[in-house]
């Protein structure tokens, strides 16, 4: 049984959550006595499969051709298709992005396949890889075992696997040119939704600072943007703060907002609702201000303050100043 970890880039740029999905196929392969493995699709992409061979890994599949250099997700389940049926893995594996949502149900189906999507977890059992997968917004986690022949296909939650426990090593590279004609890529790439290119990318920050009812009032967010500032971290908030239109629904982490996986994130006034969890559980540090020692949140953070955002924020603030 082989793992294959299907790579996202964009304009020769990753998308930070594949190598977490990278260091997920190399900790099943271990787990399971096989060998992982990692394709990346595109045009010019030498240099991207080029870092893949400086992993652990048996094979980098480097899926050049033209009409891959723009994603569509025709052209996407072409070239896999193809990419499969030469190197035959026995597990798929994908970051849980915008993208694969849109081309990884094409490619299973085409198959006669499932896919299972944002898996957040997982154990061997059986010599067998079974799942976790969240349902009720994070209310019950379920275990999910694939039946039938392979491949599997399944994608990942950004944060369930670390990128920084990537085993380093030397890894051989094989071109792979599919055979894809125009006439079969019957969607046409146009330039990125404009409000798009504006969002925050919650995702790629390394420090998060979330505020959320117990700033009270829009005029108090102005106090947890400063404390962001000092720390160089990205302004968040929890539903609420985004519903209330005190924030752009951009910042919004939890199960109908963004998922997020930083070094450190910082709860101010969140009380710790599931969903608000489901969003940010990923995170390396977790610190809690609240002045509910009961609040939910606590159970999770790895440090928490009791007491009044009020009073704690500006101590924070010219703490981190005198620091700096």
């Amino acid at each position: 049984m082989s793992i294959l970890a299907v790579m996202e880039q964009r304009a020769g740029a990753w998308n930070r959550m594949s190598f977490e999905t990278l260091a997920a196929a190399q900790q099943m392969a271990q787990e399971l006595g096989t060998t992982a493995g990692a394709a990346v699709l595109g045009q010019g992409i030498s240099g991207l499969a080029g870092e893949l061979a400086s992993r652990q890994l048996a094979q980098v599949y480097a899926v050049e051709h033209a009409l891959l250099k723009d994603y569509t997700p025709d052209g996407y389940a072409l070239a896999l298709r193809q990419l499969l049926a030469a190197a035959k893995p026995s597990m798929v594996l994908f970051p849980h992005t915008y993208q694969v949502r849109d081309f990884l149900p094409k490619l299973a189906t085409s198959l006669h396949r499932v896919a299972v999507s944002d898996a957040i977890g997982h154990r061997v059992d059986g010599g067998q890889i079974v799942l976790v997968r969240q349902l009720f917004q994070g209310k019950v986690n379920v275990d999910v075992r694939f039946a039938g022949d392979a491949p599997h296909f399944a994608s990942l939650q950004a944060g369930a696997w670390r990128a920084d426990r990537l085993v380093d090593g030397s890894a051989p590279i094989e071109q792979f040119a599919p055979e894809i004609a125009a006439a079969q890529i019957r969607t046409r790439p146009l330039d990125l939704f404009r409000e798009s290119q504006r969002a925050v990318d919650l995702g790629a920050a390394e420090i998060i600072v979330s505020v959320g009812r117990g700033i009270k009032e829009a005029e108090n967010i102005p106090l947890i943007q400063k404390l962001a500032e000092a720390l160089g971290a990205e302004l968040a908030a929890s539903r609420p703060i985004c519903d209330a239109g005190w924030l752009p629904m951009e910042r919004q982490v939890g199960s109908s907002g963004q998922t997020v996986a930083p070094k450190m994130y910082m709860a101010i006034g969140i009380s710790g609702a599931i969903q608000h969890l489901v969003g940010m559980k990923g995170s390396r540090i977790v610190v809690a201000i609240n002045k509910d020692p009961n609040a939910p949140i606590f159970e999770v953070a790895d440090y928490g303050i009791v007491g009044d955002l009020f009073q704690v924020v500006p101590e924070l603030i010219e703490a981190i100043a005198k620091a700096k």
